[in-house]
């Protein structure tokens, strides 16, 4: 491997992270540190001189994680406490099983990484504290004092810390919502890669997808620039009301050659949307043969007040309709029209009045403007 190479693979990376933030966590860090060590003092009396009383090493390492990383699922309170205090013991009983310290140090590594994936608690300052305890570092009381107050302090403070500093801690998943349909991918489809990735991730998976998400956005805005849906839109929008008889909306459709006529109410507000899958689906789309005639069957009025046939499009028209704003950038639209299976999306303007309407044929002349400018 050439020197340059070598030199690219060991360069470290950079953070992308302000100079407030730094700052941030680097207070964090010692408030947490000193309060822990100040009521770790304070627990085992203020006579004590001895640090080993009172100090557990690893916990700068832990304070390092709640309090610069405190989204991480290894930093959080249960990773913390419980990966600490369950290291520690076992890191205690292998040093009383082996004599020979480097056996009972690998053991104690590997047996306490094993039991903080059972436990659910992975937490790196973990392991380092095993290794402590199995070389004389601390023993089974060891584990119960110091190591379970201070961690359980540190957390305290963090907790409070990264409450007051516009942090949250601890990082609970997020509450199940309504899939953005303006997404490129699911929340199925995320977990679906996770799974095949099948390693440990040190980010916590609800700020990983939103990350994603953003750097999609982010990579749509660069290619469409500042363009917005009202700079590429038809504006010439041929619409529907409630009670346009569905002949009538039909033979729009066939004379315009469209597929999709927004529904709006006395207001221009959009109430819904009738397409030819409305059409066809109402006339029986799974027995294809003789779907003509079932079709003009469905569009012909039966002349009478009182009728089980469906007359006016209202009556056959999709309900939910994604819109979108004029002022919205075109990018924000493109997982919609590309892959959402959506062709047609109605816009509005700030009074939710419809203004036009977004098609497949306007992003792709809009995308072809953008690439050849």
């Amino acid at each position: 491997m050439k020197v340059a190479s070598l030199f690219t693979v060991f360069r470290p990376a950079s953070f992308q992270v302000s100079g407030p933030e730094k700052l941030r966590a680097i207070v964090g860090a010692a408030l947490g540190v000193i309060v822990s060590v100040f009521m770790m003092r304070w627990l085992a009396g203020l006579d004590t001189s001895g640090t080993e009383v009172w100090l557990f090493a690893p916990l700068g390492a832990s304070a390092l994680l709640v309090f610069v990383m405190p989204s991480s699922p290894v930093a959080q309170p249960w990773a913390v406490v419980g990966g600490n205090t369950a290291s520690v013991a076992i890191g205690a009983v292998c040093a009383m099983i082996f004599a020979n310290p480097v056996w009972a140090a690998g053991l104690a590594v590997a047996l306490a990484i094993l039991t903080m994936f059972a436990l659910r608690c992975l937490h790196p300052p973990g392991a380092a504290a095993a290794l402590l305890a199995a070389t004389g570092g601390g023993s089974l009381h060891y584990a119960m004092f110091p190591t379970l107050p201070a961690c359980v302090i540190l957390v305290l403070v963090g907790m409070a810390y990264n409450t007051l500093t516009g942090r949250r801690y601890p990082h609970v998943a997020a509450p199940a919502r309504t899939e953005d349909s303006r997404a490129r991918f699911s929340s199925a489809d995320f977990d679906a890669a996770l799974t095949h990735y099948n390693r440990v991730l040190d980010v916590n998976p609800d700020d990983l997808q939103a990350l994603l998400h953003h750097a999609e956005a982010a990579a749509y805005q660069r290619r469409f620039g500042d363009l917005r849906c009202k700079d590429v839109m038809s504006t010439a929008l041929i619409k529907a009301e409630f009670g346009t008889p569905l002949q009538d909306a039909w033979a729009i459709m066939r004379e315009k050659r469209i597929k999709a006529l927004p529904v709006v109410d006395a207001g221009n507000h959009i109430i819904g949307i009738i397409t030819l899958a409305d059409y066809m689906r109402h006339a029986g789309l799974d027995q294809p043969a003789g779907i003509g005639h079932r079709i003009k069957a469905l569009v012909t009025p039966t002349g009478t007040t009182h009728s089980e046939k469906p007359e006016v499009v209202g009556q056959i028209m999709t309900r939910h309709v994604t819109v979108a704003h004029a002022e919205d950038h075109l990018a924000e639209l493109v997982p919609l029209l590309s892959d959402g299976g959506h062709h047609h999306i109605p816009i509005v303007d700030e009074r939710h009045k419809a203004v036009g309407i977004l098609t497949q044929t306007d992003l792709v002349r809009a995308l072809h403007r953008a690439t050849s400018s």
